[in-house]
């Protein structure tokens, strides 16, 4: 690897997901980061311009796989090609996070603040946004503790982590505190609509938005302490660095890995995770009811984008790409249409979508996919 000047902060974008949830639009062949659904460009676009200029190009790293990197080049020419790290395939965010991170420490000291964030949410207020990052990376700083985004559980949703604070001060400090700091002493995974709001009205859950912030050495200390499997096969593709060994090697060790999530390695094991509330409009628009719910509505309380004609029909999303859709008389259905396919489906089912997807795997019809 050329030398390069040490970096004192990076953020790692993860870019590797299918967006199964957001079928037919979104699939393996252009998943929902490289796609517009809100906003100006599409999501990898926009996470990375809300990243600027809190972070130079050159701090901006994005993990994908072989067959995105051509959207990548395509629609971020401003980040260096040499920041794209690829995997061979998807084994979970903690395996994706852990090669970032050893590829990274070859161009950061220790100390350096690595946030951590997916490809494809949607934020408002870009300036709260960053004055939230800058705390985290001030804690994470002066304590050895990976600080998690939380935005308030407004509502019961299944499909998002939670996170359980308290407000014991403990050993954070008064500034950190005084900020907005807190302790988190649980994690839960897609609770079920029962539990998800139990932790609603229980008042001390937050959403666990995936986005965070470490030291490098905290986050590698974290990631070898509950990745034991894991970490010493990254230490083998350390002597292929700027090798036509390097990918070889890379898919060999990957293959040997378990596919595992960095929330259930390390976030619900470690006793040193803080959060802290962000005070913005988060989404992870991860299913087409959350899609209509952040999109304007006309009269009727419907979305209707493309070629659509509504007749007495009230509450419906219907997302047109290449036909003339037509509703009468329906209320409360989601209608998408990606050319090669379409979904029907009632609102408020549409987190369902992904058991389609797993469906067309099963039966290996991948032309859809």
């Amino acid at each position: 690897m050329s030398t390069i000047k040490k970096l004192e902060k990076a953020a790692i974008i993860m870019a590797g997901g299918s967006g199964a949830r957001l079928w037919p639009r979104s699939g393996e062949k252009m998943p929902k980061q490289f796609i517009h659904l809100l906003g100006d460009g599409t999501m990898i676009q926009n996470s990375v311009m809300r990243l600027l200029p809190y972070f130079a190009p050159e701090e901006i790293f994005i993990t994908t796989l072989p067959h995105y990197i051509q959207f990548l080049k395509d629609q971020l020419p401003l980040i260096p090609i040499e920041n794209i790290i690829t995997e061979p395939f998807g084994r979970n965010t903690a395996p994706c996070i852990a090669l970032a991170a050893t590829i990274i420490a070859q161009r950061t000291e220790p100390d350096a603040i690595i946030t951590v964030l997916p490809s494809d949410h949607i934020i408002s207020n870009v300036r709260e946004f960053h004055q939230t990052i800058e705390i985290m990376g001030n804690c994470a700083s002066d304590t050895p503790a990976i600080v998690v985004l939380g935005m308030e559980a407004q509502r019961a949703e299944t499909h998002y982590g939670y996170m359980q604070w308290t407000d014991d001060q403990g050993s954070i400090s008064n500034d950190h505190y005084w900020r907005g700091i807190r302790k988190v002493t649980t994690f839960a995974e897609k609770p079920d609509a029962q539990t998800a709001q139990n932790f609603c009205d229980d008042g001390n859950f937050l959403w666990n938005t995936g986005i965070f912030s470490a030291t490098l050495s905290t986050l590698l200390e974290s990631l070898n302490l509950h990745l034991p499997e894991h970490m010493p096969l990254f230490r083998i593709i350390e002597p292929h660095w700027g090798k036509s060994s390097y990918m070889p090697t890379l898919e060999f060790i990957y293959r040997q890995m378990r596919p595992v999530s960095i929330d259930h390695s390390v976030m619900e094991h470690a006793q040193n995770i803080l959060t802290i509330t962000g005070t913005f409009m988060w989404s992870d628009i991860g299913s087409w009811d959350e899609y209509y719910r952040l999109s304007m509505k006309d009269a009727k309380q419907n979305v209707m984008e493309g070629d659509v004609i509504a007749i007495d029909s009230t509450r419906c999303l219907v997302n047109a790409s290449q036909k003339l859709i037509a509703l009468v008389d329906v209320q409360d259905i989601a209608v998408v249409d990606s050319g090669e396919a379409l979904l029907i489906c009632k609102r408020g089912s549409t987190n369902r979508v992904k058991e389609l997807v797993d469906y067309l795997r099963r039966k290996q019809i991948t032309k859809y996919l």
